[in-house]
C-alpha cells in the first residue's frame, strides 16, 4: 500500500505523484482517477477538481516530465563552463542519467508530441527543452566551436544520439560501465561531426 501524502492544498501535487509511482511501476494503462483518489485518501470526485479526465492528468504528468528533465539539464549546462565539449558532455550525461533512471516518464513525455489534440502547455514545455539544446549549438557556433549550418538540423543529429544511447542503456544488454564508456565514445565523435 502507497503513503498518502496528500496535504491540505496540495492534492494537484499528490496525484501527480502517486502518478508517476503508478506509471513507473505498473504503465499508463493502470492509472486510474479513483484509484489515486483512493490512494490520497480523498473522495473519488475530488480529483476532477485538477484533472477532468485520465489524459489531462497523463498530460499534466508528462510537462511536469519536462520541467524536471529541463531544469537538471540546465543546471548541468550552467556548471559546465562555457565551452561546447564540456557542456555537449553535461548535457548528454544528464539527458541519459534522467531517461535510464524515469524510462516510463520519458515514453510518456514523448508520446503525445505530434497528436493533433496535444494541449499547448505540453508543446510549450517540449520547446522549452529542445530550445536547450538547440542553445548549445548556436552558442557554439558563435564561439566558433561549432560549424556553420541551420540549428535545427544540425540538433537532429544530437537528438538521435540521445535517444539512441538511451535505448541502448535501457534494453539491458550493456553494463553500466559499457553504457559509461559508450558514452564518452559518443560525445568525442558527436565533438567531431559538430567541428568547424
Amino acid at each position: 500500500m502507497k503513503t498518502r501524502p496528500y496535504h491540505h492544498g496540495d492534492l494537484r501535487a499528490a496525484l501527480l505523484t502517486l502518478a508517476e509511482e503508478t506509471l513507473r511501476e505498473r504503465g499508463p494503462g493502470e492509472l486510474s482517477l479513483r484509484e489515486l483518489a483512493r490512494e490520497a485518501g480523498v473522495s473519488p470526485a475530488a480529483p476532477s477538481r485538477h484533472f477532468k479526465t485520465k489524459q489531462a492528468l497523463l498530460d499534466a504528468l508528462a510537462v511536469t516530465g519536462f520541467d524536471r528533465l529541463g531544469a537538471v539539464m540546465a543546471g548541468a549546462l550552467d556548471r559546465a563552463g562555457d565551452a561546447f565539449g564540456p557542456r555537449l558532455s553535461a548535457l548528454t550525461r544528464t539527458y541519459v542519467t534522467f531517461a535510464t533512471g524515469n524510462a516510463a516518464l520519458l515514453e510518456l513525455m514523448f508520446s503525445r508530441k505530434h497528436e493533433p489534440d496535444a494541449p499547448a502547455e505540453l508543446i510549450e514545455a517540449m520547446q522549452r527543452l529542445m530550445a536547450l539544446a538547440t542553445g548549445l549549438i548556436e552558442d557554439g557556433q558563435r564561439r566558433g566551436e561549432v560549424r556553420e549550418g541551420p540549428v535545427i538540423l544540425l540538433a537532429v543529429p544530437l537528438a538521435a544520439i540521445l535517444q539512441g544511447i538511451t535505448d541502448l542503456a535501457l534494453s539491458g544488454g550493456f553494463s553500466d560501465d559499457e553504457i559509461d564508456q559508450g558514452l564518452d565514445e559518443t560525445i568525442a565523435f558527436t565533438l567531431r561531426g559538430y567541428a568547424p
